[in-house]
C-alpha cells in the first residue's frame, strides 16, 4: 500500500472523437476511471486520470498508438468546510513543496484533491504530520 499514486497523462488530439476513442479503449479493457480532468489548448489536450488499473490500461493505450505517461501523485481527502483546502496546501507551501497542478472529486461527504508536487514523497510525510488523511493507491 502506498500513499503515492499513478496517474495517467493522455494526449488526446482536439477533434471530434478523440475522448470517446481513448474512453472505448479503457472500457474494452474493463478499466475504470475515478477522477480525471481534461485540460485543453489549441491543438491537444491532456486527459489526468485515476484509474483502477494504471499499468494495464496504460498497456492497452499504447498498443493503440495513444501518447500516455505515467505521472507520480498524491491524494489528499479534505473535509467539507471552510479552510479545508488552505490547511493542505499552507502545509506544502511551507515545507517548500510546489503545487503544480490538482483536480478534486467530491462526492457526498468526502472530497478527494489529486495533486501533482515536486515532491511527492516528502509531499506525503508532510500532509501525514497535519493529521490530514492521504488516499492509498488500494482505495482506488
Amino acid at each position: 500500500m502506498s500513499n503515492i499514486i499513478k496517474q495517467l497523462s493522455i494526449f488526446v488530439n482536439n477533434e471530434p472523437g478523440r475522448l470517446a476513442h481513448i474512453s472505448s479503449v479503457l472500457k474494452e479493457c474493463s478499466i475504470n476511471m475515478r477522477a480525471f480532468n481534461l485540460a485543453e489548448s489549441t491543438e491537444f489536450g491532456i486527459l489526468r486520470a485515476i484509474v483502477d488499473n494504471p499499468d494495464d490500461a496504460y498497456d492497452a493505450l499504447k498498443v493503440k498508438g495513444i501518447i500516455v505517461k505515467k505521472t507520480d501523485v498524491i491524494g489528499v481527502y479534505l473535509e467539507d468546510h471552510p479552510g479545508a483546502l488552505f490547511m493542505a496546501a499552507d502545509a506544502l507551501g511551507k515545507a517548500n513543496i510546489n503545487i503544480e497542478y490538482g483536480y478534486a472529486y467530491s462526492y457526498k461527504d468526502k472530497a478527494i484533491f489529486f495533486i501533482r508536487v515536486d515532491d511527492p514523497e516528502k509531499a506525503v510525510e508532510v500532509i501525514g504530520k497535519q493529521g490530514i488523511k492521504l488516499v492509498s493507491d488500494s482505495e482506488i
